[in-house]
């Protein structure tokens, strides 16, 4: 009797295995056909808008690190709050499209922010040139051309949400680079 016992056991552990299998195949499986789904625009987007929402998060910590103006803090905080959260939302969108996007910034956005570990008083001004103004200059382009060309509908209608953002930071960075230029 406790050989048909554990006979059933064992029938009932394949019977439940396999259609357990079966649907982890077809949940991965339709995340895969979502990501080849997405243009190679898309997901040069999604890559690239993670990769500069990094940079611009990790020159802002800096900033907070170094500067004493009370200006170029207000903004690195403020970039810091925005971006983490825009990074955030990219990033289950990009889930939700089978994608997986960096975690950091580009190698040459490497380098931009090895460029930021300055020992005099320059800093102020590059932080605002590099990472508030020329950054974002990318930034905006970047999300202009999503909002206007992606093929993919979330993808094109989360571009032209943030982008108003976006541009607000770009002329808070232009006002701060001429702030600090003029010490």
């Amino acid at each position: 009797m406790s050989k048909s016992i554990a006979g059933l056991a064992l029938a009932a552990c394949c019977v439940m295995t396999v259609p357990l299998a079966a649907s982890a195949q077809t949940v991965s499986g339709s995340g895969a056909q979502t990501a080849t789904r997405l243009s190679s625009a898309d997901k040069s987007f999604l890559e690239n808008a993670a990769q500069g929402g990094y940079t611009e998060i990790e020159g802002s910590k800096k900033a907070l690190q170094k500067s004493k103006n009370a200006d170029v803090t207000a903004f690195a905080n403020q970039m810091i709050k925005d971006h983490t959260a825009v990074g955030e939302e990219l990033a289950a969108l990009a889930k939700s499209k089978g994608y997986t996007p960096p975690t950091e910034p580009s190698l040459l956005q490497k380098g931009e922010l090895k460029a930021l570990d300055v020992t005099d008083d320059s800093f102020d001004s590059l932080y605002a040139r590099r990472i508030g103004v020329a950054a974002h200059e990318s930034t905006v382009k970047l999300f202009q051309k999503a909002a206007k060309e992606s093929k993919d509908a979330d993808i094109k209608a989360f571009a032209q949400k943030t982008l108003p953002g976006l541009q607000s930071h770009l002329a808070m960075a232009k006002a701060l680079q001429a702030k600090v230029s003029k010490k």
